[in-house]
């Protein structure tokens, strides 16, 4: 039998929170039993220190003996005041070169100060404890900090906001790795609410990146950090340092779709947003995701989501 084995890295910075380090710990390992015999989430405790390779401190499969990046990397919150720049700086290096190479970065409360630290969020919406949302705007000005959102699934790049909400962010991993039913039972055993948005029709646009094309990866976070607004070839192949040509086949062999596809499905995807949390008319909101013709915006949407615009708003607005 060959096992699929999703690995997951928490980060112990300086002031971070132990209990929800352990929570998740104890989240994922629940989510392993309940999933198939060949379905499996390995935690890594890691420490991170200037100059040094990461530390494991702690590793739930021990017997695991491959030396294999970690899928996600995961930044908890604090109880602490929010972490310095010259603290977080040698994490900060750390985790800009491990997504680089295809890490999903995800943080909770907090641990948005140090995400902020890696210079990715520019331009790129990000969640935090309400009483902090203030101060990170502060700090990277450059970020759209939106603390009314409980999570925020940019698809490389997750934040949670408040200190509990770790389990929000567990969940939509183990969803992510396991699928929503291993998700919805895992919130079952542990008697908390599972995520809304991971219904059927709102699991969103999970983007393939640890397919190890540096060069289409460059694309990929040009794409997300655009929210898919700006997707014409020209620019997409300069972002990747490629040829037109050679640009499409590499996309699609990395990501299984089209860069035309990947660029709708990343528009939809924050379609949803706005259709949940939000009041603008369709028409509007087509217009903001990046097109003229709000026919050509239904029939994209009925297309990916399964649902029309209208129908997915009265279901799934908060």
């Amino acid at each position: 039998m060959i096992t699929t084995m999703a690995r997951i890295g928490i980060l112990l910075y300086p002031g971070a929170q132990l209990s929800a380090v352990l929570g998740l710990t104890d989240l994922f390992r629940i989510a392993t039993r309940i999933a198939r015999e060949d379905q499996r989430l390995r935690v890594l405790h890691l420490r991170v220190e200037d100059g040094a390779p990461a530390q494991t401190v702690f590793d739930s499969d021990p017997q695991a003996y491959e030396a294999t990046p970690c899928d996600v990397l995961i930044l908890p919150p604090s109880l602490e005041p929010p972490i310095g720049p010259g603290a977080a700086a040698p994490i900060a290096r750390w985790l800009r070169d491990r997504h680089a190479e295809g890490a999903v970065l995800a943080s909770v409360c907090a641990g948005a100060f140090v995400l902020g630290e890696t210079g990715l969020l520019a331009g790129r919406a990000v969640t935090t404890h309400w009483t902090y949302a203030q101060t990170l705007q502060a700090r990277f000005p450059e970020a759209r900090v939106d603390a009314d959102r409980l999570i925020i699934d940019g698809g490389d790049i997750l934040s949670a906001g408040g200190l509990l909400s770790w389990t929000d962010l567990g969940l939509r991993l183990v969803a992510r790795f396991l699928g929503p039913g291993v998700m919805a039972e895992t919130a079952r055993m542990l008697l908390v609410d599972p995520p809304g948005r991971e219904q059927r029709y709102y699991s969103g646009f999970v983007p393939r990146l640890s397919h190890g094309d540096a060069a289409i990866l460059k694309a990929q976070h040009f794409l997300q950090a655009g929210e898919g607004r700006e997707a014409r070839l020209s620019v997409l192949a300069a972002e990747a340092g490629l040829e037109p040509r050679t640009f499409l086949r590499r996309f699609q062999k990395a990501t299984g779709l089209t860069a035309t596809d990947y660029a709708q499905r990343l528009r939809v995807a924050k379609a949803q947003e706005l259709l949940q949390f939000g009041q603008i008319p369709v028409e509007r909101i087509a217009w903001e995701v990046g097109y003229s013709d709000p026919g050509a915006f239904r029939k994209v949407f009925l297309r990916i989501v399964g649902l029309p615009p209208g129908e997915y708003r009265q279901r799934f607005r908060a």
